[in-house]
């Protein structure tokens, strides 16, 4: 998206790998770049990691607690394991995760006017009360005190990690809060005062 926007220069991508810049592949192809700027070997790229040489870092969650904290490891039978999430999760200044608010057949579309159409809503929710201990792999707790600045995106709602647990912040237009959002959470959200609309280029 960034490359097809031709945004790439405002900052550069890294994998664990080891590629710096250029654009990282996808599905069986990741831990590649096509083009980077440098290859380094892995454990100088987790040194750069735990070292607190990234800004911000985007990925994606399995699950998410009312605490904030993050499951990326287990997928109902399915064990995945972390790799690198623990080390990045820990000393990214910024955390961005990108996910659906529901998963297990969700079809999403927009209409006319741009607003977010959900056409089947997903079948399993991915905003639980309460992640057992040994799925969190990332606590919301323990980012609070590091400080690291936390949000949490989905297709219609964005919240930010508090002191308190999440507050929803933004909403994509054409979702009824109550009806989209929160009635398929497993747990109340703090609301802001003043829900924002998510920025109109998400959705073009």
């Amino acid at each position: 998206e960034a490359a097809a926007s031709g945004r790439l220069h405002d900052f550069v991508l890294t994998v664990e790998a080891g590629p710096v810049g250029g654009v990282p592949a996808s599905g069986l192809d990741f831990g590649c770049s096509r083009s980077p700027q440098s290859v380094i070997d892995q454990p100088s790229q987790f040194d750069f990691y735990d070292g607190g040489g990234l800004d911000i870092a985007i990925l994606g969650a399995a699950e998410v607690g009312a605490d904030g904290s993050v499951n990326v490891s287990v997928f109902g039978e399915r064990v995945a394991g972390v790799g690198g999430f623990v080390n990045i999760t820990h000393s990214a200044k910024r955390l961005v995760f990108c996910f659906p608010l529901r998963s297990g057949g969700l079809e999403v579309s927009r209409d006319e006017s741009g607003g977010i159409v959900i056409e089947r809503e997903g079948s399993f929710a991915k905003f639980v009360h309460q992640l057992p201990r040994e799925r969190v792999c990332f606590d919301g707790p323990t980012a609070i005190k590091r400080g690291q600045d936390v949000l949490y995106v989905t297709e219609r709602a964005v919240f930010r990690l508090t002191a308190t647990g999440l507050e929803l912040q933004e909403l994509a237009p054409g979702i009824d809060v109550n009806k989209h959002v929160l009635s398929l959470m497993d747990f109340s959200p703090q609301i802001s005062k003043a829900i924002r609309p998510m920025p109109a280029e998400c959705f073009q």
